[in-house]
């Protein structure tokens, strides 16, 4: 391995990312920083956005600031698509989101407390064209969501919330609910919150890839119940080991920044996370 050219290759990247949040929205650099910047790095994983990085911001800004920082898949909180949206207004949201270029492919997270909010949930990713759903049912409605999934043949990936989730706060809590239900309900491996309970997001990863669907994709200051949300690359999470285990498992979903820091101005520290992971792609 040529060490000068990878961290050379590494540098340009990162600096890529961190230039598409000093252009305009609009501008020349953001529009050209999507196809190209992106191109080698999503052959290996694909990269996306959880939109509750941006949830302070309505979705036309949403959409363009995903598209800025050069991401190409979303998933949508309930605050740019609400739960209670007409099929009209549905629709109106994923023709927004496909004349943005990107690819809408899931909804979350969702909470399920009762069986309208399931069957909510399930019409809702219908009308909209989901492919999964980031949900946290209670665990007595599982059986029910199993029922769903057979249904409607859209995939639950059950996200945990770490300490102080008394339902799901690791892939193992999830895993040990899930395992003897259909596979098409899995995992939405929250990485910060999954090094906050005492977990390493990269030996779950690899522990339960049959059933991994989904990734939040953050860092967090610290490997404790007290870590707190920072840039990528700027904390306690081995993101070089865990982006080598994606790639070893062949990792089919979205990996998806939620980028919880700076909820008013979450663009520099999304761009640097952004760009961060593309020069770790790009020199693993």
């Amino acid at each position: 391995m040529n060490v000068k050219q990878t961290r050379r290759q590494f540098m340009q990247v990162v600096s890529v990312g961190a230039a598409a949040c000093v252009a305009g929205t609009t501008g020349s650099l953001a529009k050209d920083y999507t196809p190209e910047a992106s191109q080698a790095s999503d052959k290996r994983l694909k990269l996306g956005l959880a939109s509750y990085t941006l949830r302070n911001f309505d979705l036309d800004k949403t959409l363009a600031m995903t598209r800025r920082v050069g991401l190409k898949y979303i998933a949508l909180k309930s605050v740019h698509l609400p739960l209670e949206s007409s099929p009209a207004q549905i629709a109106e949201v994923v023709e927004k989101v496909k004349k943005a270029g990107l690819t809408l492919y899931g909804g979350g997270v969702i909470y399920m407390n009762n069986e309208a909010e399931v069957n909510r949930a399930f019409d809702y990713a219908r009308a909209a064209g989901m492919r999964v759903i980031i949900g946290a049912p209670v665990p007595g409605l599982l059986a029910l969501v199993n029922q769903k999934v057979q249904q409607y043949d859209i995939k639950v990936a059950i996200h945990n919330h770490g300490p102080g989730d008394e339902n799901y706060p690791t892939p193992t809590s999830v895993y040990e609910k899930i395992k003897d239900l259909d596979k098409r309900i899995g995992l939405c491996n929250d990485i910060g919150h999954t090094i906050r309970a005492g977990e390493d997001p990269s030996v779950s990863a690899e522990r339960f890839a049959d059933r991994l669907l989904d990734v939040h994709f953050k860092d967090v200051s610290a490997a404790t119940a007290k870590g707190q949300a920072v840039e990528v690359g700027r904390g306690a999470i081995d993101i070089p080991k865990f982006l080598r285990t994606l790639s070893k498992i062949n990792y089919a979903g979205v990996v998806a920044f939620e980028y919880e820091k700076d909820a008013d101005d979450p663009l520099p520290g999304l761009a640097e996370s952004v760009g961060y992971a593309r020069g770790v792609l790009a020199s693993v």
